[in-house]
């Protein structure tokens, strides 16, 4: 069994979480978003999740909802890097207003002058990702509250 480059650090008091199976590693371009639809909560709701693999081959999850336009387009961004404390970090631009996230923490680094929608906060939701003989798995929420 392969495993890449996850960000699957866990809190002990937090459950295990099921992996889901979304697609295979090879049907993700370098560089590029997709969607993807992954259980969320107790009763099977299904969210939008916006999964983008990297140049070397990691691949990241965010929430598909922008927060800034109230539409569910992320997987369409822009997606670079921008150095953040002296790091260098995977980012996403949003096709609609421009705004920039860290595609690891889902903090949202450039407003471009915009509020969120009312009710909403400025960053983005995170999932878990990981590769397993070259199929990429989502961390889905299947227990506590929808």
């Amino acid at each position: 069994m392969t495993t890449l480059g996850t960000d699957t650090t866990l809190d002990a008091a937090v459950p295990a979480p099921t992996w889901l199976a979304v697609c295979r590693l090879d049907d993700l371009a370098h560089e590029r978003g997709v969607a993807a639809l992954v259980p969320d909560g107790p009763h099977g709701r299904l969210e939008q999740v916006a999964l983008f693999r990297l140049v070397d081959d990691r691949v990241l999850a965010v929430q598909q909802h922008d927060p800034f336009s109230d539409a569910y387009v992320l997987a369409r961004g822009i997606v670079g890097s921008r150095a953040v404390d002296g790091a260098e970090v995977p980012t996403v631009a949003s096709p609609m207003y421009k705004q920039v996230f860290d595609l690891r923490t889902g903090v949202c680094l450039d407003a471009a002058g915009k509020q969120p929608v009312v009710g909403q906060g400025p960053d983005l939701r995170t999932w878990g990702v990981r590769v397993v003989d070259g199929t990429v798995e989502v961390a889905a929420s299947t227990g506590g509250a929808s």
